[in-house]
Parts: structure tokens; sequence; C-alpha cells
């Protein structure tokens, strides 16, 4: 049986006196494709901070690699995140002062341990390599994404948690870094969750959870036309 690297259950998150989620459930195997849509305003955002360790839940419990995460202390969270969950932000979060090159390599400098040759691997793939050594300012929205991937992906996570991470970019641009990003994901093994309002995302992936008013209300797959159960719960 696959060890699921995530698990959130029955996750209820209210800021002051709005109940922004209600109950939602997931549970994520190993090496696995899934899409979390939703309109503006149904709680996309705060579903990524929360399954991403960057907030906590009003209630419900969220488990990473096996790990019950509400007894942590906020270092051992930090500790856990940082070793465990790749993050792709839909503004790239690129520090202006730094190098492609050493965005890229912040999530190893936090650990003490640079690896050049997969970073080198990373660049590589994901066709920056002459872009090592320029600022933010000098890319492209699409060039910034990749570099964004690549930061991500630094450290080998589990996880690789992206919030609306093509709406800032132009349909080619988008398809080529979906290409990318799953053709990373196999290298790597990371399992992938991907928020967004995008609709032209949905042929893209195997499993696509709907997200409204708070709660994860619907699952579709590509295997249910062959009338299979996925391997990703959701309720």
């Amino acid at each position: 049986m696959v060890e699921n690297v995530l698990e959130a259950k029955s996750i209820r998150v209210v800021r002051g006196e709005q109940e922004i989620i209600s109950d939602a459930s997931l549970s994520i195997p190993a090496d696995t494709q899934l899409l979390v849509q939703g309109p503006s305003g149904a709680g996309k955002t705060t579903l990524f901070n929360i399954l991403g360790l960057l907030d906590v839940p009003t209630s419900g419990t969220i488990r990473i690699a096996g790990e019950d995460t509400a007894s942590l202390s906020e270092r051992k969270r930090a500790l856990l995140r940082r070793e465990t969950i790749g993050f792709i932000f839909q503004d790239f979060q690129l520090i202006s002062d730094l190098t492609a090159w050493e965005n890229a390599a912040l999530p190893q400098d936090h650990t003490g341990e640079r690896d050049e040759e997969w970073l080198q691997t990373l660049f590589t793939k994901l066709e920056i390599d002459d872009r090592a050594n320029q600022y933010p300012a000098t890319l492209s929205g699409g060039e910034k994404q990749r570099v964004a991937i690549a930061r991500a992906l630094a450290n080998r996570p589990n996880i690789i948690l992206a919030d609306e991470p093509t709406g800032q970019l132009d349909p080619t641009t988008t398809t080529q870094v979906l290409d990318l990003l799953f053709r990373l994901q196999d290298v790597t093994g990371s399992s992938l969750v991907v928020i967004s309002h995008d609709m032209q995302l949905q042929p893209r992936f195997d499993t696509v959870a709907r997200l409204e008013n708070g709660s994860i209300h619907k699952l579709e797959t590509k295997a249910e036309n062959d009338k299979e159960t996925s391997s990703i719960e959701v309720r």
C-alpha cells in the first residue's frame, strides 16, 4: 500500500466571524498529480497555506509524511516544511538582488548544504542555463516561473505545492511550464498539488477536486470514464 505523503482531515478555518473552510479532507499518495480548482473567494489560498504548513487550521489535522503537525513547535514545523514541501507561488516571490541561481539555491542554503550538481540538472531541464547569473528584473514571466520551479525542487521535496503557478503566464508559456513541471515531477517522484482557478488546466491532470464555499465537494478523474476509483480520497 502506498503511503500518503499528505493527509488533511476535517479541516476548518475561521478568521474573525468568517468561516473560510468548513470541512475539507484530502489523502494524497506519493507520485500524484492533483488539481484543486475553485472560483475567487472559495478559500484556495487559505487551503494552500494550510496544506503547506504556512498557517494552522482552526480545527482538523494535517499529516505530512505520516507526521501529525498539530503538536509541533513553529521551529519543527518550519523544518518539516523545508524538508518535505516545495512551494511555487503565483507572484514568483524571487528576491530581486539575488541572481536566478542564488534564488533557486535558497532552500539548500537554509539547510547549509549546497548541491550544485542538482541545481545544474534543474537549470538544464528547465532550459534556463543561460539565465543563471541574471537578476529577476531581467527575466520574462516564464523565466521567473522556471526559476521558482527550480527553487521549489532544490531540496527534492516529497510534495510540490503550487498556488496559481500559471496565473501570470500566457497560454503558450503556460503549456511549456506545465510540461517542464510534469517532467521534473517524474524525475523526482514528488507529489504535485496545484491550486488554480484556470479551467484550461483540467485536461492535464489525472485528478481534479473542486473547492467551493469552503468545502471540497467534487472529485473528477480521467478514470471516471472507465468507472475506476481514484486513489486520492477527497471529501
